[in-house]
């Protein structure tokens, strides 16, 4: 909250310059207008004055004035609060939905023994995931709301507005967490009880209620974020259906610098991920009970064999050839007479509304976009892990930082640090860390509860061989998977926050830029826009399948858990396989000798 109300002077420009302009573009900032403006804010007293006497009139339920329209604050902040958490209901619908559907075939088979070796997730998620929601929300409003008049595109009236909105903020939301949670079920499906109860007769849907159970723990910290981030970061949906929600609102205020709003609006964001993340803990802890403190929980890490490679390959390969073809190819060359052609052999992608090369700007772009996109993943995976080993040191930085939405951060990361190239990955990797976190934690509180860490502490382990040896082969992986499927949507961030004049400016081609220019001529030159939407796909597609072939894993144990040792060596059981069965004798085959109790003490 300092640092919101720090804006305006980190900025450095005028506070007053900025309010009379969002005021009235037609008013002239003569030295008196603006000296009437600093003394009716108060600016002249300086920040700390103005946070001070915000504070003081919240403890009376005053949030003072907006500078721009001189309307009560809180009753505005309160109404698009209302409307974004009605949204955020809708879109959480959405996303449960999707996740089911992603993880519909696994809890199918999973009772059924029908697994076998089957990795978690495909290529659909991923290119579900991949998808920019503002580019789901044009495709959903210009054809379904326009072309088909199905569902109204525009407004916030009633049941029928909220629609075509939801679905654009929850599939791809519901992509990620029904990637994440499918690559928990499989682990869960391998536990000893799970033979056991089929044996038992235990119906099926019993069995897929009982791991969902247990899985869910290791969710619900992220689908808290997800509540947080649908709430107050749907910035770019709300802009195209005209919904007066609450990241709208704040957006406009950071424009305009009106610091009671943006200050309002922000509090409620923290709020509300504070309350999401409390109810979050409560339910994973009513859905664990006491078995965590006791230490005897089942772990969901499972060693496995790397995926298919061909997957990855292909991918790779058809991207690279894509770039190549269109490095060649000038991506600023400008053709007034060829304005949004249809793709040809001369252009393959088809021309945008100048002109320019679809393809040789979607290579050109590839260059900057994907390097930073990397580079910024990679610095947040790193921050995730680091501070998701210490879930009690980043619980509360993590719901802080996750509501606040990237714009925000963008700004004042650009207040900071100056607008340059570079601004967008400071500001997009200072809040990008929070989901794998939340994920490390979430995953690491789960594997340290587990039976098999009791064990290997009691078999005199060491804290250095436990946290290398156990718990970060088991909470590595998926997190590396989850930043991986959010590689395609930090490079979308990246883009839009340069697009907002925070970073890179237009003629360059990002692969945001590019959307975000081609979309009003989505209707006339379709292609303008899918192509690099197919391109972000593809990028999203290849890094979910390369993370899954590069899984470093071991043979399945054979069954029964026990593995064939070599000579002079002791069998070793993986701590999540099934207990061995014993074999019983075929009718009229003669009974095995009993051991002796000198043979039973010993085992």
């Amino acid at each position: 909250m300092c640092g919101i109300g720090l804006l305006p002077w980190l900025s450095r420009t005028d506070p007053a310059l900025t309010v009379l302009k969002a005021r009235s573009a037609e008013h002239d900032p003569t030295p008196e207008a603006l000296a009437a403006v600093r003394d009716e804010l108060g600016l002249a007293d300086g920040p700390a004055a103005l946070l001070a006497r915000w504070l003081g009139g919240l403890q009376h339920g005053d949030a003072g004035r907006s500078w721009i329209s001189g309307t009560d604050v809180l009753p505005s902040v309160a109404e698009a609060l209302g409307v974004s958490l009605l949204l955020m209901a809708g879109s959480l619908a959405v996303a449960v939905g999707t996740a089911a559907a992603v993880c519909a075939r696994t809890l199918w088979l999973g009772p059924r023994r029908g697994l076998g070796e089957r990795t978690a997730g495909g290529t659909a998620t991923a290119v579900l995931a991949a998808l920019p929601e503002f580019l789901v929300a044009a495709v959903l409003a210009s054809l379904i709301g326009v072309r088909l008049g199905w569902l109204p595109a525009l407004g916030w009236y009633g049941p029928q507005w909220m629609v075509l909105p939801s679905l654009a903020l929850g599939l791809p939301a519901g992509a990620v967490l029904g990637r994440m949670l499918d690559d928990l079920l499989p682990g869960a499906f391998h536990a000893p009880w799970v033979p056991a109860a089929a044996a038992r007769g235990v119906p099926p849907r019993s069995v897929a209620r009982q791991v969902l159970r247990s899985c869910l723990p290791g969710l619900l910290p992220n689908l808290g974020l997800f509540v947080v981030g649908l709430t107050g970061g749907s910035v770019a949906v709300e802009q195209v259906f005209d919904i007066p929600g609450l990241g709208r609102l704040t957006l406009r205020a950071a424009l305009a610098q009106d610091l009671p709003v943006l200050q309002t609006g922000t509090l409620a964001l923290v709020l509300l991920a504070a309350a999401a993340g409390a109810l979050a803990r409560l339910c994973a802890r009513l859905l664990t009970g006491p078995v965590p403190r006791d230490g005897a929980l089942l772990s969901l890490h499972r060693p496995a064999p790397p995926a298919p490679r061909t997957p990855p390959l292909l991918y790779g390969t058809l991207l690279t050839v894509l770039i190549g073809a269109g490095l060649s190819r000038d991506p600023l060359a400008l053709h007034p007479g060829a304005r949004l052609q249809a793709p040809s052999t001369t252009h393959p992608f088809g021309t945008d509304a100048l002109g320019r090369d679809v393809l040789a700007r979607i290579a050109h772009g590839a260059l900057t976009t994907l390097g930073t996109a990397l580079a910024v993943s990679a610095a947040a995976l790193l921050t995730g892990v680091l501070l998701g080993l210490l879930p009690r040191l980043s619980g509360p930085v993590v719901e802080t930082v996750n509501a606040v939405p990237p714009v925000l951060a963008g700004l004042l990361v650009t207040g900071v640090a100056g607008s340059g190239p570079w601004t967008p990955a400071l500001a997009v990797a200072a809040v990008a860390w929070s989901p794998l976190a939340t994920h490390a934690s979430a995953l690491l509180r789960q594997e340290r509860a587990a039976t098999h860490l009791t064990a290997t502490r009691a078999l005199g382990a060491g804290r250095r061989y436990v946290l290398t040896r156990v718990l970060l082969p088991a909470v590595l992986p998926p997190v590396v998977r989850h930043a991986l499927l959010r590689l395609p949507g930090i490079a979308l961030s990246l883009a839009a926050l340069g697009f907002l004049g925070l970073g890179s400016q237009p003629p360059s081609p990002e692969w945001g830029l590019l959307l975000a220019e081609n979309m009003p001529y989505a209707e006339r030159a379709p292609w303008a826009v899918l192509a690099p939407a197919a391109v972000l796909a593809l990028l999203g597609a290849l890094a979910v399948t390369a993370a899954s072939a590069a899984r470093r894993g071991t043979p399945r144990p054979k069954p029964g858990g026990v593995r064939v040792p070599r000579p002079g060596r002791r069998a070793a059981v993986h701590p999540t396989a099934p207990a061995a069965t014993p074999a019983v004798p075929a009718p009229g085959a003669p009974e095995p000798p009993r051991p002796s109790v000198l043979t039973r003490s010993a085992d």
